[in-house]
């Protein structure tokens, strides 16, 4: 019998919610009926699943008010949550008018003249998603529904941090019963994930790279695919041609938003000399301005650490830090209010890469600003990283995509920061430590659920092979 979980909410610090994992053999049946069921899935044709999908959404919008009460206990914030949800609504309905073209197969002639080619996609049956804590609506639902639309099945498994919304979220999934059988919510840690590999035919993973590493070695054991996006350590590169104004409200946004936990955040600033100074006040200027989200969700910005972890995290690298000679000039404390963790604002100088703050993701709000004397140092210290998630460039246009193309990062943002969280279209792959597979932007984010089968038509009436020779 597996052991119940408990759950804790980040505000209160306190463990209000259990979850039970099913014990292996259920999983693994589950998963069985799942890959069956995908059999029908896919036999009813992409109108069919987005009519389905469609249908999950208008049961969504109907029980919204629960989602959004349940993912703020998942996560102590109401903002961002609410733009969660607008935004994994909103991917249903721009994969749904996406995929009628990306899916499109066609014949065409080959260099062999009485050889046509015919190109079919056959879908992974079941899929696997394991998702984090930082996102886990939009996470959890990242990979699946252009998955589903591809024609699998998919069974999900969020983080045992934050699964609150999985309740709610299965409710509407309840009033379709075509989508209810190839779509599951499985809730359980890290010895339910490892089941749950041993039993799809694709996994699907976001979080750590420590964790990371453990899947990609368990679906190499069993001979599937996995698509890995693991952390970051994102910099932004600040050019004596940068708007400054801009520049410092981008960055502050970038590194701060959802309390800087997510793989997207600026994480490192490095600044050239002759701006530095007016630079890193602006910065301060600005992130004094922000409130916590205490003690109500909409008393300011910054919400709660969710993961009680983190807070120990984020406290090494400032404690590290500081240590080492780094000033901090606002924010750098741990602050235990009416339970939760939290954490202001926090701008650093006088740091360097010998810091955990520049070279270990941070997941915090956390903005260590440091100098630079020419363009090629400042290339060299934001590729000095295992990470290659993305990063940002602010400069005058021409110069930005000068660095910009130098810099070993799957996105890198020109005069902003984080934008493939708002514009999905460019397919891009994490490098270095920062993931493993094919992107899930742009039009491959569809196409790596499906398998390339080519169909090869002999058009003329020979009878013999082509390479048999009558004549010898």
């Amino acid at each position: 019998m597996t052991k119940p979980i408990e759950v804790r909410n980040p505000r209160t610090g306190k463990f209000d919610y259990v979850i039970i994992p099913p014990p292996p053999r259920l999983l693994a049946q589950q998963c069985k009926r799942t890959r069956r069921a995908q059999v029908r899935w896919q036999q009813l044709g992409l109108e069919g699943r987005i009519e389905a999908l469609q249908q999950w959404k208008q049961a969504i919008l109907s029980g919204r008010d629960r989602l959004t009460e349940a993912l703020v206990n998942d996560t102590g914030r109401l903002s961002t949550s609410v733009l969660e949800i607008d935004s994994f609504l909103s991917s249903i309905d721009r994969w749904c008018k996406l995929a009628p073209e990306l899916l499109q197969e066609s014949a065409k002639n080959t260099a062999i003249p009485f050889i046509a080619l015919q190109q079919a996609s056959v879908p992974y049956p079941l899929v696997g998603v394991i998702s984090p804590w930082n996102f886990p609506l939009l996470l959890s639902n990242i990979d699946t529904i252009p998955a589903l639309l591809a024609g699998c099945a998919v069974i999900v498994k969020p983080s045992e941090i934050a699964p609150r919304f999985v309740a709610p979220l299965t409710t509407a999934l309840n009033a379709v019963p075509k989508l209810r059988e190839v779509l599951t919510f499985v809730e359980g840690a890290g010895a339910t994930g490892s089941v749950l590999i041993e039993n799809v035919d694709l996994v699907c993973f976001t979080g750590s790279v420590a964790t990371g590493r453990k899947v990609a070695e368990a679906a190499a054991k069993q001979f599937i695919p996995a698509f890995l996006e693991l952390g970051g350590k994102d910099p932004a590169i600040v050019l004596e041609s940068a708007n400054l104004e801009l520049a410092t409200s981008a960055i502050l946004w970038g590194s701060v938003v959802n309390t800087g936990q997510s793989c997207l955040s600026i994480e490192r600033i490095y600044v050239a000399e002759s701006i530095f100074e007016k630079f890193y006040h602006q910065l301060v200027a600005k992130a004094y301005r922000l409130e916590l989200a205490y003690p109500t969700v909409e008393s300011g910005e910054i919400g709660p650490i969710i993961a009680e972890r983190q807070a120990a995290i984020i406290s090494d690298h400032l404690l590290d830090a500081v240590e080492k000679g780094a000033v901090i000039h606002c924010g750098g404390v741990i602050e235990d209010l009416g339970g939760g963790w939290w954490c202001r604002p926090t701008v650093l100088t006088q740091v360097n890469h010998s810091m955990k703050v520049m070279t270990e993701e941070t997941f915090g709000p956390i903005m260590p600003v440091m100098p630079f004397s020419t363009v090629e140092e400042a290339v060299s210290l934001a590729n000095d990283s295992i990470y290659g998630l993305s990063a940002a460039v602010f400069a005058s246009e021409a110069e930005a995509l000068e660095v910009a193309h130098q810099i070993d990062a799957g996105a890198i943002s020109i005069n902003d920061a984080a934008l493939t969280a708002l514009m999905h279209e460019g397919e891009k792959n994490a490098f270095k430590f920062s993931g493993l597979g094919g992107s899930r932007m742009g039009a491959a984010a569809l196409k790596r659920f499906m398998r390339k089968k080519a169909i090869l038509i002999k058009t003329n009436a020979i009878n013999d092979p082509w390479w048999f020779d009558s004549e010898a």
